[in-house]
């Protein structure tokens, strides 16, 4: 018996990058021939989850409402970057180089983890300056992380984004199913994990959900390097300098949502039961509006704040390709999106944010037209 599961164990199929653990192998003596099949680990019920690049906008937020509901110890939050006291304070925190696949088969093992979440990724503009990096973090980081979720049976989380459409996609609205071939390295790697993601589902059984991001607004300023990373600063120097250059033309619509309602709909979607979801990568959105529009909601408040627009050849020609608005029927009908935001709550609350951050009084008040 015991040479023949050695047989058996060597003569495995495997795809590239992936490991086999032999206690994933259940051996049934059936006189006079034997079988054996891989089984694939069941979810449990209790939650330990694991987020890669969990130092970037969403990652820090998402976590503390995953800490807040499954307990602070169960959530781990990794990244390549050194950690602030705060975030060692917040939570575990581990070292972890989405390119390392050992490392990541360690941390998944010694955590227990039965979700996994992936931020680890380059933007749209930074993506654009170093090629190279991209593909190895974006598309060869990713293949690490399909193949662990895969070998584990992990949920496994990848947001997409609105970069992942292009300028042969309709542009208004934008459907979740339609011609995408993006423009930028960034787009091109996210829509290889929608589908890399979508066969791991059919070829392998794998838990694998993923929701297009619009552009993500908070009062952050530790910024990725996204296109429509504008919408922020653009708030922060209106309350510092009183005047902003904007990148992009004044007409450039884009769609945006509020990250309490990405963090929210982002949970909503990875408790939703698996037979509930009719796909598995979803447009979500909240709002879109353009420069213009975004600066005619801050001047209700400071009047006198003026916006130059000096185009950047690299960041318009990103966002000409991007959609104007995104259609998220689906997401709303199959697991409940919703969002709270719109763009004049959103000036609100990113003038007041602000204000706190920026330690200003309260002279900047809206002004009722």
């Amino acid at each position: 018996m015991k040479n023949l599961a050695k047989l058996l164990w060597e003569a495995l199929p495997r795809y590239p990058g992936q490991a086999v653990s032999r206690n994933n192998i259940k051996f049934q003596h059936k006189s006079p021939s034997m079988t054996f099949q891989v089984r694939h680990q069941s979810a449990v019920a209790g939650r330990r989850i694991i987020i890669t690049g969990g130092l970037g906008q969403i990652g820090q937020r998402l976590a503390a409402h995953l800490r807040a509901k499954y307990g602070q110890e169960n959530v781990l939050l990794t990244d390549v970057k050194k950690p602030t006291k705060e975030v060692l304070k917040d939570g575990p925190y581990k070292y972890a180089d989405i390119l390392d696949y050992n490392q990541l088969k360690r941390l998944v093992v010694n955590h227990g983890a039965d979700w996994l979440i992936h931020f680890s990724a380059l933007l749209s503009a930074v993506g654009e300056q170093n090629v190279p990096l991209a593909v190895k973090v974006n598309i060869n980081g990713l293949h690490n992380i399909l193949n662990i979720a895969n070998d584990f049976g992990l949920r496994l989380f990848v947001p997409s984004t609105i970069g992942a459409f292009g300028v042969d996609s309709p542009k208004n609205p934008t459907p979740d199913f339609c011609i995408q071939r993006p423009k930028t390295i960034y787009g091109v790697a996210k829509v290889h994990a929608e589908l890399m993601g979508e066969y791991y589902k059919e070829r392998f059984g794998l838990d694998f959900r993923s929701l297009r991001y619009p552009g993500i607004i908070s009062a952050d300023l530790q910024l990725g390097g996204g296109t429509t990373d504008y919408a922020v600063m653009m708030f922060y120097h209106a309350l510092t300098s009183g005047h902003f250059t904007c990148g992009l033309r004044p007409d450039t619509r884009m769609p945006m949502m509020h990250i309490d309602d990405c963090i929210t709909s982002t949970l909503k979607f990875m408790e939703t039961p698996e037979e509930k979801l009719k796909q598995r990568v979803y447009n979500i959105s909240a709002m879109s509006f353009t420069p213009q529009e975004i600066s005619d909601e801050i001047k209700k408040y400071i009047p006198e704040f003026q916006v130059t627009y000096k185009g950047n050849p690299l960041l318009q020609g990103i966002a000409d390709s991007w959609p104007d608005v995104f259609e998220d029927v689906n997401a709303r009908r199959d697991w409940g999106h919703y969002h709270h935001y719109d763009i004049t709550r959103l000036a609100e609350f990113m003038m007041d944010n602000f204000k706190q951050q920026l330690d200003l009084d309260s002279s900047h008040q809206r002004v009722l037209s």
